[in-house]
């Protein structure tokens, strides 16, 4: 029985039964509950001076009521071991002490010798302990530890801890502990979660520790038996559909039943990892689904790995949708460009960071290129890069290539999210990593959960790796903007529903929105054209797989003569037509030897093809950039000059042979492309 249910009961008791006033009648209130001893000492008296009168002087009566006290202590001994070791002792002792006397009396008569003395002093006693021990329950002393409270701590290696003031919610129970000083500190308790679980038959995630940031030896126990989050929530529609994305985003439940909200402009950069199978897309359903209803927001996404298979419905509404390695790479190369575009105008405009205000027509004069007044820019939209699947991507391009966007994004209004299975050091560097300050960790196998989440997180609770992808959706949500103490609560995103039900809803908010959803802004889309060419300004066609127009072919370019040919040509010109058929050669001796001509440079198809044939060779060595400067050596094999290499090296980043980077003149090369 809780402690509420007893305090409860108590005061049934007091208010039961007693219409009397006065002085007397309040006394008499107060007393009833601690009547009960005192009526069992009388009971027993009276029945002591029966049974004399029935079996004194009777020998086997003597030994029935022997074996029958003996019988009943050991019975009140065994009941007793589910309670605590004080009231076991307490009740063998009272059972004992009271069947002793009442065997005596029947025997020898309640009068006779010291018996009488013995039931006033010693029945008196024992009836007062009874008292004192429920006006100590009563008063909330033992609230703090109770016998069964401490057996169980003990058990589970955290003796001598005091709890304190149990709050008792609907399937949550906040128990506030103090370790003893000196003896035991925070990371036992974390270590002790699956004894606690185990000790109480829970699962180990019902099971959270949040730790007081003053104090490493207090803390509390949050613990939520039944699981709220088996049956899954249908995505209920746009949180707030129309607004800022300053606004939060609405991705599922919590186990008590709150939102699941992810501030984005605090998280700034997301990690989301899950293993197959454990509702990483699910998850990003929700967040894509939630910000393709907002004012203010580009959005990009590559998914080169399976390009772009459960996102279909939704790429009509996306600004750019790369679906391929080139598209992707190109992207990667517009955001780092994008970057210094969107800080310059945002420092013109008087912005030390992007804010909602920025997207809007600049008509306050406080945020004004112009020397005086407002200027009247078009505004700058928030831009938010999606990767799904990125480790394909970091194979490709290497494992840095986020590192530059993670760090310097933040005050230029844009959002990196890396979706991926398992973000370890082999695929995510380490720099990468550290610049994703937010995560969102779907369930995971073994130790995983490391790779995503703060160990302050794992040691609060937090276990992933209970989940695996048997909890399609669960996930634990860490980032700034989110209450510190739900960071180890587990949440499940929202399910968009049965097949047909997700590309319902894709189609209505494309069809909905479409007027709400913003243009992307011309500086953005500048930076992104002057990396990506094509990729990008054909990346609507290129998405939904439509053929470009076919560029106008090129006049063909006058045929470039080497210096000895043009003699040639200068001496032929010299001569008579009528001797034009006479061979010059006929009448000089014989040579010694022979000297060859010199060799023309090769044709324009055949400097494409020792180009070509370079990179391919890079390619094979591995991932990693080049540059014109880089092929200056091989100038002279090639026959053409750096313009004409610049030129060609971009018709193939165009044509997805190298991948753009923010350097002008400057590729990143495809390694999957050696031996192609």
């Amino acid at each position: 029985m809780s402690s509420k249910d007893s305090a409860q009961q108590h005061e049934d008791r007091l208010n039961s039964g007693s219409s009397a006033s006065g002085i007397a009648s309040w006394l008499v209130h107060r007393a009833k509950p601690f009547t009960p001893p005192w009526i069992v000492t009388g009971a027993v008296g009276l029945t002591g001076a029966g049974a004399h009168e029935l079996w004194g002087g009777s020998p086997w009566a003597g030994v029935g009521l022997t074996l029958a006290s003996v019988g009943l202590t050991a019975a009140t001994w065994w009941a007793g071991q589910s309670t605590g070791q004080q009231r076991r002792l307490h009740s063998a002792i009272t059972v004992a002490a009271g069947a002793s006397w009442f065997t005596s009396a029947a025997l020898s008569g309640p009068l006779t010798g010291p018996l009488p003395d013995l039931y006033l002093m010693g029945g008196a006693t024992l009836a007062l302990t009874w008292n004192i021990r429920q006006m100590m329950r009563f008063s909330g002393a033992e609230t703090s530890g109770s016998d069964s409270d401490k057996g169980l701590l003990e058990k589970v290696g955290l003796a001598r801890t005091k709890l304190r003031d149990v709050k008792v919610e609907p399937n949550r129970v906040t128990v506030p502990y103090e370790l003893p000083a000196g003896e035991l500190t925070n990371d036992d308790v974390a270590k002790a979660i699956p004894r606690i679980a185990s000790a109480l038959d829970v699962p180990t995630t019902a099971i959270r520790v949040s730790h007081d940031p003053d104090s490493a030896r207090k803390g509390q126990f949050v613990i939520v038996p039944e699981d709220m989050l088996k049956t899954p929530t249908v995505w209920p529609g746009p949180f707030a559909p129309g607004e800022t994305i300053a606004v939060p985003l609405r991705l599922g439940v919590y186990d008590d039943g709150s939102d699941l909200l992810l501030p984005l402009l605090d998280a700034i950069h997301l990690l989301v990892m899950g293993m197959t199978g454990s509702g990483k897309t699910e998850g990003a359903l929700d967040i894509l689904m939630d910000l393709l209803t907002r004012c203010d927001v580009a959005v990009w996404l590559a998914d080169a790995a399976k390009s772009g298979q459960d996102f279909q419905p939704l790429l009509p509404a996306l600004d750019w949708a790369a679906l391929d390695t080139p598209s992707a790479g190109a992207m990667v190369a517009a955001v780092q460009a994008a970057i210094p575009a969107r800080t310059e105008w945002l420092r013109n405009h008087g912005y030390r960071a992007w804010e909602p205000a920025a997207a809007q027509t600049q008509t306050n004069p406080a945020h004004s290129c112009a020397a005086t007044g407002a200027c009247g820019c078009p505004g700058l939209q928030y831009l938010l890069a999606w990767f799904e699947e990125a480790a394909k991507l970091l194979r490709e391009l290497g494992d840095d290539v986020f590192t530059g966007i993670a760090q310097e994004a933040r005050s230029a209004g844009v959002s990196l999210v890396v979706s991926m299975q398992r973000a370890s050091g082999y695929q995510l560097s380490t720099d990468t990593r550290a610049s994703l300050p937010a995560a969102m960790c779907f369930g995971v196998k073994g130790d995983d959960a490391g790779f995503a989440l703060p160990e302050e997180v794992l040691d609060a609770g937090a276990n992933p790796a209970a989940w695996g992808n048997k909890r399609k959706g669960y996930v634990y949500l860490v980032s700034a903007g989110v209450d510190e103490d739900l960071y180890a609560n587990p949440a499940r995103t929202f399910w968009t529903g049965p097949s047909g039900e997700y590309e319902r809803a894709a189609a209505w908010i494309v069809r909905e929105f479409a007027a709400v959803r913003p243009e992307l802004d011309a500086v953005t889309a500048a930076a992104a054209e002057r990396v990506a060419g094509t990729l990008f300004t054909g990346r609507r066609e290129r998405a939904a797989g439509t053929p470009l127009p076919a560029a106008s072919a090129p006049a063909a370019a006058p045929v470039e003569l080497i210096e000895e040919q043009e003699s040639a040509q200068e001496v032929a010109a010299l001569v008579d037509q009528e001797d034009a058929e006479l061979d010059a050669t006929a009448e000089l001796p014989a040579a010694d030897g022979s000297v060859a001509l010199p060799e023309g440079k090769p044709s324009t198809e055949e400097a494409r093809e020792l180009l070509d044939e370079m990179v391919r060779m890079l390619a094979s060595v591995g991932g990693g950039t080049v540059s014109v400067r880089d092929l200056g050596p091989y100038l002279a094999q090639i026959g053409r000059d750096r313009s004409w290499v610049s030129k060609e090296m971009k018709k193939l980043a165009e044509a997805g042979r190298l991948a753009p980077t923010g350097e002008a003149g400057t590729y990143r090369l495809i390694a999957t492309l050696a031996g192609v």
